[in-house]
C-alpha cells in the first residue's frame, strides 16, 4: 500500500471522509495542514499537472462563489499567486505519493493510482456543506436528489 502524503483543511468534513477511505484502503496518510503550509509556486504547481487553471481551484471558497476571481480567465502565475496568499483557494485535497501529485479527490484516478476499496456512497471532493445545500433545496422545490 501507498504511504499518502495528505493536505487538508482541517475540520473539513469531506477530507475526513477521503482520508478514512484511504485508510480503509490500506494506505498510511501523513496529514498536513493545507492552510498553515508555507507554500511556494515551485512546490505548489506539481499538484496541478496538466489539468486547465479553472480546476486548481476550491469551487467553494468565498472568492470564488461570489465571482471575485474569474477562474476562467485567470492565468496559472496569478493563480499561484493567489493560492500562496490565500490557500483557501486551493482545490482539495491535495495528495502526494513518491513523486506523483495531484489535486482533488478523483475516486476513480486515486483507485487506478494506488487503489481504493469500493463503497456504497461515492466519496469525492466535492464540498459536503455544498452537497448538503443542494440537497436540502432540491428537496424543498419538490425534485429527487441527485446521486
Amino acid at each position: 500500500m501507498a504511504d499518502v502524503i495528505f493536505y487538508e483543511k482541517p475540520g473539513c468534513a469531506g477530507n475526513a471522509r477521503q482520508k478514512a477511505l484511504l485508510l480503509s484502503s490500506g494506505h498510511a496518510l501523513q496529514v498536513r495542514n493545507l492552510l498553515a503550509e508555507p507554500w511556494s509556486v515551485s512546490s505548489l504547481r506539481p499538484y496541478f499537472g496538466e489539468t486547465p487553471v479553472r480546476e486548481w481551484f476550491n469551487l467553494a471558497a468565498p472568492r470564488v462563489k461570489s465571482g471575485e476571481i474569474d477562474i476562467e480567465t485567470i492565468t496559472p502565475q496569478a493563480a499561484l499567486v493567489m493560492m500562496i496568499i490565500d490557500p483557501i483557494l486551493i482545490r482539495r485535497p491535495l495528495i502526494k505519493v513518491g513523486g506523483r501529485c495531484e489535486a482533488g479527490f478523483d475516486p476513480e484516478r486515486i483507485g487506478a493510482w494506488i487503489g481504493l476499496q469500493p463503497t456504497e456512497k461515492r466519496v469525492s471532493d466535492t464540498c459536503v456543506r455544498a452537497e448538503a445545500a443542494t440537497l436540502r433545496a432540491e428537496s424543498e422545490a419538490g425534485a429527487a436528489p441527485a446521486d
